[in-house]
């Protein structure tokens, strides 16, 4: 049987929504930050990360990443037809502020 961390990575769409369900608790930090940085790179701004409402912890999890990410402009949950609090949308810098 293979070993799970053998596998092959994942290729995730970009589309300003990043579901962290799926994924193993130790894997959210690289994944939030290098998924806002591909969707800087494709100029969107705006993003959605659905962490679940569940007991929170992960939500405190992807905060405290967004806290030190000087991309970030700002976060806030999301208004309950885009998931409450169980999701959080993110405000991000432009790659290349305009002259």
């Amino acid at each position: 049987m293979d070993d799970p961390d053998d596998l092959e990575p994942v290729e995730l769409p970009i589309d300003g929504v990043l579901d962290l369900h799926t994924f193993k608790p130790r894997e959210v930090k690289e994944l939030v930050v290098d998924y806002l940085d591909e969707c800087r790179k494709r100029g969107i701004l705006e993003v959605r990360i659905i962490h679940g409402k569940g007991t929170g912890t992960l939500r405190r999890t992807v905060e405290s990443i967004l806290d030190k990410r000087p991309e970030v402009v700002s976060y806030r949950l999301a208004q309950e037809r885009g998931g409450g609090w169980g999701a959080t949308i993110v405000v991000l810098k432009p790659l290349h502020p305009a002259e």
